[in-house]
């Protein structure tokens, strides 16, 4: 391993570090106890999820407890607007333009994060068994202490996310969910093992458990490696002109094109409404909020088709095939029977369609399955696909990274020897 990837992995887990020192920051004037049993009783839904892809942030109500899901709001809006909007559009592609893209994004981060971080503080009024409030100073003050202090954790989660990306390993933001949900593992291993202790759940469930997650992360792996390679010929110039270059002979396109992002999407649309009625004492915003918990059959039907149409929404945003079709033109490509130009890119519409089609229904199926079968086996607690399927994708994505910068020493070394 050369000095420079070394380096790198170093500054990731660093900053990693410094991500989860924050967690463990609270809020100047909220009650921690209180806090810690409302979520302990509510682990096996809605809030248990959220607390899971913080990595407990939230139990503790520290300044980083909305996460970095602001950014991810701000930028999935900037993405749809962009795909509306041919201008915001044209900026994305520009180098100066980018520049002023990601800074709407982070202005659009800091509206949305005061936005939440107002509405929660403003909830924790009733936060505890018999509308107890977990508050302990006046209101006036407490609010705008809470927004600014979560405001501050996010811009600094945020900064940490575009820090690893920039001198790091990886993306950024993705490395910090992944660390939110890894960080959740031992307490989540060790609460298994004290059921299993207590005669609470059978030894054969954990082994169910064990069986439904192999499965998951295998179904992951393959589908994410998975992709469709157009083969491209080049005409006799070009190949001429870059004798001395590799030229890629084929357009991979993957299986599923839309990531991770319509589970991220699907699943913080469906948590909003429960969340916001779970501190409720009606009696029907409590069945309502009781229906729509992740372990209920209405909420994974909803994910499904959340996921599905997500997906495809997505796709079409990321996948330009009237882009690919034109560079591929310039280039001196052209894909064997098929005409360049438009003809070139109906041709890959077509295909991306019908990979889309297959990527959202595993979407949708990973997102919903697994957290069907552990409630099957009546297990007490939240566990869900999308968790696994972030952990696995990012996962893969760090792999590749390290072995890109591994191949690149590689050749850097055969350059400076003269070979």
């Amino acid at each position: 391993m050369n000095k420079e990837l070394t380096n790198k992995i170093l500054i990731t887990l660093a900053f990693l570090f410094a991500y989860r020192i924050l967690s463990y920051i609270p809020v100047p004037g909220v009650n921690i106890d209180i806090i810690a049993a409302f979520f302990d009783s509510n682990s096996d839904n809605a809030l248990g999820m959220v607390n899971m892809f913080s990595g407990n942030a939230v139990g503790r109500f520290s300044i980083i407890s909305l996460g970095i899901m602001p950014y991810i709001t701000a930028s999935i809006i900037m993405e749809l607007l962009a795909a509306t909007f041919p201008a915001l559009g044209q900026m994305k592609k520009e180098r100066d333009g980018m520049t002023k893209y990601m800074q709407i994004i982070r202005y659009a981060t800091v509206v949305i994060t005061i936005v939440q971080a107002i509405g929660i503080s403003m909830g924790l009024q009733t936060l505890g068994s018999g509308g107890q409030s977990a508050v302990m100073i006046d209101m006036s003050l407490f609010v705008p202490i809470a927004a600014a202090s979560m405001l501050t954790g996010t811009m600094l989660l945020m900064w940490i996310g575009e820090q690893i990306t920039q001198k790091g390993i990886g993306n950024g933001i993705s490395l910090i969910i992944f660390a939110g949900i890894v960080s959740a593992m031992p307490s989540a291993i060790g609460g298994t093992i004290n059921l299993l202790n207590s005669g609470e759940i059978n030894f054969l469930v954990i082994i169910g458990i064990l069986v439904v997650v192999l499965i998951t992360i295998g179904v992951i792996i393959y589908i994410e490696l998975g992709e469709r390679r157009i083969p491209i010929s080049y005409s006799r110039k070009t190949m001429m002109q870059n004798q001395n270059k590799r030229v890629m002979n084929y357009i991979p396109i993957k299986v599923n094109l839309s990531g991770v992002i319509p589970a991220i999407f699907a699943s913080a649309i469906l948590m909003m409404p429960t969340t916001l009625m779970s501190g409720s004492t009606n009696p029907t915003i409590q069945y309502i909020s009781d229906i729509l918990s992740p372990s209920g059959y209405l909420y994974n039907v909803m994910m499904f088709l959340g996921v599905v149409f997500f997906a495809f929404f997505y796709a079409s945003i990321t996948f330009n095939a009237k882009d690919i079709s034109e560079n591929l033109k310039k280039q001196g490509g052209f894909i064997p029977g098929v005409r360049p130009g438009k003809s070139t890119s109906e041709f890959l519409n077509e295909v991306a369609s019908r990979l889309t089609v297959s990527g959202a229904i595993y979407l949708g199926l990973i997102s919903t399955l697994p957290m069907l079968f552990v409630k099957m086996m009546g297990v007490p607690f939240y566990f869900g696909g999308v968790a696994v399927l972030i952990v696995v994708q990012v996962a893969l994505d760090a792999m590749r990274k390290i072995e890109a910068q591994i191949y690149m020493g590689k050749y850097k070394t055969l350059n400076a020897v003269g070979l």
